[in-house]
């Protein structure tokens, strides 16, 4: 066996233990000896920033049909209350979270139904809101459409992903001069449903980007409480990590330390540049350089191949201010090769400062830079549209279809027709079917809607089906 290190990329930490076991019992059995320049790679799957979740909203509950029976009141009159309304699903941003891992047990998230209303005109009691706890930066996108429907980017922000339905009205609701005793009450709304798409861009002030062994997590680890995994071979870190580095006469930032990135991760190579996005909304980019391990007639070339593969994946990341140091310099060959390396990066632009992570010797001065680039960058103001997606509540855009449309009459296939709507499948789902009052009272509202004299223009047969939301009524029903 030769000195070619064989790494054994593995995504499950228990998995990748019994893997090992595996390995060392082939060797013991076998006439190979275990070659210690095999690793197992055990890739920490607490770290998720891309989920699908399904969200469903608590239904309304049912109007009461009752009528006061008191002594000395022989009129009492109708005492039915009102449904409570279902409870909502919020998404809020919260700092105690760091990952959408932990909703990965869980996808799908119900709120609680509103109670029936009760005699005494006694509203039942609303359903409790369904809460989920999202890191700060989580965007929410429709599933079916993949419109951005929030930014959580604040601490505290919080999305009504999903509206409880409205609670029936109960039949005291319903009474009126003529009508003294009226024993009709609507049944609760449905709760909104819908499936969404979470994605985490995390909120860093520096992002670190570097090929892999660059020493981006000993930077992390010595300038901040952070404790990244460190080890001599590529691929060590292969989830982003942060951390805070503080100061005494300047504000404390965040840096954020990016998996390593290799020639061609833009096309997948390696990890790819999938945790390029975290980066997106820093502030600056500091890249590290090893110039230890850089050819010494070519000392550009990783520098060249970083920038390369950020304006792959992202042309707007190079307009962002970026930092270039170069790591390593306690060792002769990095020691050798900086200056002629400095005046290369000053050449291309780029501001560069020597470092070595293994000694600290010229964090102090790389902090020191870091700070005063970010005061000079202040943290850009928040377009309209972006704070529209930001504030405390905010109503589904499905709400503008029931002004924009009441309804849509579709013949599907011969003999059958497909009613869609908000209003007229609301108004479908209220309705109690078993009552007679219920039923007369559902079709003088779809005569004030309009929708009794749309449909005699579709010229259908008595017997053809039309469906409206979930219920099926034959044609010749709307017009007994």
């Amino acid at each position: 066996m030769d000195n070619s290190k064989i790494y054994l990329l593995v995504r499950n930490s228990s998995l990748s233990e019994r893997l090992l076991n595996l390995v060392y019992s082939l060797c013991s059995l076998s006439r190979f000896v275990f070659h210690p320049m095999v690793y197992v790679i055990m890739v920490s799957m607490k770290f998720v920033d891309e989920l699908t979740v399904e969200v469903q909203a608590g239904k309304g509950g049912n109007g009461m049909i009752s009528f006061r029976r008191e002594k000395f009141v022989p009129f009492g009159g109708p005492s039915g209350g009102d449904g409570g309304h279902g409870g909502d699903v919020v998404l809020v941003a919260s700092s105690n979270v760091n990952t959408l891992y932990e909703l990965s047990f869980n996808r799908t998230y119900r709120s609680e139904d509103g109670e029936n209303g009760m005699a005494k005109d006694m509203t039942g009691a609303t359903g409790s809101e369904c809460i989920i706890e999202v890191p700060v930066g989580t965007l929410v996108y429709d599933l079916a459409s993949e419109v951005l429907l929030a930014d959580l980017n604040v601490s505290g922000a919080r999305f009504c992903a999903a509206k409880g339905g409205r609670g029936g009205h109960g039949n005291s609701r319903f009474a009126s001069s003529v009508r003294r005793a009226p024993r009709v009450a609507e049944k609760g709304e449905l709760g909104e449903r819908r499936k969404l798409r979470l994605e985490l861009k995390l909120l860093a002030d520096v992002g670190i980007v570097g090929l892999p062994n660059a020493g981006k997590s000993t930077l992390l680890s010595v300038s901040t409480h952070a404790k990244p995994k460190i080890a001599d071979y590529p691929f060590t870190t292969l989830v982003p990590m942060l951390g805070i580095v503080k100061l005494e006469d300047a504000p404390s930032f965040c840096i954020a330390d990016i998996p390593g990135l290799i020639k061609d991760a833009h096309v997948g190579v390696g990890l790819g540049t999938h945790f390029l996005k975290h980066i997106e909304r820093t502030r600056i980019l500091l890249i590290l350089i090893d110039l230890s391990d850089t050819p010494k007639d070519s000392c550009m070339e990783p520098l060249e191949i970083l920038l390369n593969e950020l304006n792959s994946f992202d042309p707007k990341l190079l307009q962002k201010p970026i930092l270039v140091c170069a790591n390593k310099l306690d060792l002769p060959d990095g020691a050798n090769l900086w200056p002629e390396f400095k005046t290369l990066v000053e050449k291309r632009g780029f501001p560069v400062l020597p470092l070595s992570c293994a000694t600290s010797k010229g964090k102090l001065q790389l902090i020191q830079q870091l700070a005063k680039m970010l005061a000079m960058r202040p943290k850009e103001p928040m377009t309209e549209s972006e704070r529209s997606l930001t504030t405390a509540e905010r109503n589904s855009p499905e709400k503008l279809y029931t002004y924009l449309a009441p309804f849509e009459i579709e013949e599907t296939s011969p003999n059958n027709w497909r009613v869609s709507g908000r209003e007229i499948e609301k108004l479908v789902q209220v309705t109690d079917f078993t009552n007679d009052e219920s039923i007369v009272l559902f079709k003088r509202k779809l005569k004030k809607l309009g929708f009794i004299e749309e449909l005699s223009r579709c010229n259908g047969m008595e017997d053809d089906c039309v469906t409206i939301g979930d219920y099926e009524f034959s044609y010749r029903e709307f017009f007994i």
